[in-house]
């Protein structure tokens, strides 16, 4: 009698651990490796993005920017990183003029935050007035969180 009840919590141990591996792995999609950030790039300017505002990665390898295409149009577009191919889009016509990073500063600022041990990250925002929030996790998967401005770090969380 005793082996008939240690199957269901054995077979009820085993569910719970494969749950939380599941719920890992899902997390682990929601973010893309700092070295990516390139691809990622290529594939928003060949879109025709010329400044940036957020780029966030997403589930199964897709990632999606919001910017300026031209002086007048504001996008949202989600790509996927493997084939290339762009969905999901969005344009607004705006009469406030582009702001934004430049390709250039989208990887100086994401130099620094590497340099501060990002490893991986989920989000990289910028705003009007140029300071910079990149969120990702180190190397031990922990999250991190780097703020800059004009090309200096202002600050930085670790959880």
């Amino acid at each position: 009698m005793q082996r008939a009840m240690q199957r269901p919590l054995i077979l009820a141990g085993s569910l719970a651990v494969l749950m939380s591996a599941a719920g890992l792995v899902q997390a682990a999609g929601d973010r893309l490796a700092a070295e990516r950030l390139d691809e990622v790039l290529a594939q928003a300017t060949d879109f025709g993005f010329q400044t940036f505002e957020e780029i966030e990665a997403k589930r199964d390898g897709r990632f999606e920017v919001e910017g300026w295409l031209d002086e007048a149009w504001q996008a949202e577009v989600r790509f996927d990183l493997a084939s290339g191919e762009s969905f999901k889009e969005e344009r607004k016509r705006r009469d406030s003029g582009a702001w934004g990073l430049s390709e250039a500063e989208v990887r100086d600022a994401m130099a620094l935050a590497v340099a501060e041990g990002l490893v991986e990250f989920d989000e990289l925002q910028a705003d009007r007035e140029g300071r910079i929030e990149i969120e990702g996790y180190d190397a031990d998967g922990r999250e991190l969180e780097v703020k800059i401005l004009d090309g200096e770090v202002l600050e930085i969380e670790r959880d």
